[in-house]
């Protein structure tokens, strides 16, 4: 969606959001990698309603979300010059930093941490409705727009499914508006870099996501080394995460169609997301073979595989590499909690 395409969007409806926002009111909008569900950050009233209609646990952080141009200095307490750097390169973009938080930022927004997760998105709604929001100086606390640990929302409607008789104004709905702007293009969530301890331990890549390490590396000069046990928790780094109701099973190319007859030869009903050229029949979605498409419509194929009412959904086994990182995460993810699925439907 481009800037012209703001215009279309009722900027009364920009600002009618911004003013929910003030109010203490939830709002869902799109950013280039998911639609969030936005709250005041310094608000611990409000961000507290985002826990509660995701289901989400009180310690796990959300991001909060900043106009281009914010001062820093207000969230974060200690602003390496690395950070600095990575903003000039990144921002507005799919880039999250972890700094020391600001004394006066509730810790509401870092589940009780004395971090802060920090970043200024690039789609031109977020923006317009971030420079609406306390005349661009607030910020706004946004993890994705969808029940807790569930696949996360890349088109208004995915939103609507999610929240399904909780959106509009008045009548007591958890969620004041979802703005629409179209297709988020990304389709996952945003890279994210720990910075709150590089005397210590370095900058630490917590989430992979569209922009790699090897880009962050290329402007600070350092690789990102990986999490350990005493790494700040963040937002979508649970080991389950990402799931569609449906087990998901991540399985190579070369055995999805023998694995696809067995299951079926025992009266399951299977979805299957592929990007090779595989003959099948059923329900099925083809994603591109390249990880930035592949990464654009992951999300809906889950979506749309798991309303198909499947008792599984195999998943082609995407490649390895760096570039697609971000894409193995969040499958692997999706699948965490449905080791060994297979095997008992095959035994069943």
């Amino acid at each position: 969606m481009s800037s012209a395409a703001v215009n279309e969007l009722d900027q009364a409806a920009i600002g009618a959001a911004a003013g929910a926002l003030e109010a203490g009111a939830l709002v869902a909008f799109p950013t280039e990698t998911v639609y969030g569900l936005g709250a005041d950050a310094e608000s611990p009233a409000a961000v507290a309603r985002i826990y509660e209609a995701k289901g989400r646990p009180n310690d796990h952080p959300v991001i909060v979300h900043l106009a281009p141009g914010a001062d820093l200095s207000y969230w974060a307490s200690e602003i390496p010059a690395e950070a600095r750097a990575l903003v000039a390169a990144f921002w507005p973009g799919p880039l999250t930093l972890i700094l020391k938080r600001a004394s006066h930022i509730p810790d509401a927004v870092s589940g009780g941490q004395d971090t802060v997760g920090l970043r200024c998105p690039s789609h031109p709604v977020a923006m317009a409705l971030l420079s609406a929001f306390k005349g661009g100086k607030g910020g706004v606390a946004a993890p994705s727009a969808n029940k807790f640990g569930n696949v996360s929302p890349t088109t208004a409607q995915h939103v609507r499914d999610e929240f399904a008789g909780d959106v509009g104004p008045g009548n007591g709905a958890r969620i004041a508006a979802v703005l629409d702007g179209g297709s988020s293009q990304v389709g996952i969530e945003s890279t994210i870099l720990d910075l709150s301890r590089l005397a210590t331990h370095g900058p630490v890549l917590l989430r992979p996501g569209h922009i790699s390490a090897k880009q962050i590396a290329d402007v600070i000069g350092q690789m990102p080394g990986l999490p350990d046990q005493s790494a700040p928790r963040a937002s979508g780094t649970l080991e389950s995460h990402y799931a569609p109701k449906a087990p998901v099973a991540l399985i190579a190319g070369a055995a999805v169609v023998e694995t696809l007859a067995a299951l079926q030869a025992r009266q399951r009903q299977v979805a299957v997301i592929h990007y090779s050229a595989i003959a099948l029949g059923g329900a099925q979605a083809t994603l591109p073979g390249d990880p930035v498409g592949y990464a654009y419509g992951l999300y809906a194929a889950l979506r749309a595989m798991d309303q198909t009412g499947a008792d599984l959904i195999l998943v082609e086994t995407p490649p390895q590499g760096e570039a697609w990182l971000g894409v193995n995460d969040r499958l692997r993810r999706a699948a965490f909690g449905s080791a060994g699925t297979i095997e008992k439907f095959l035994q069943a």
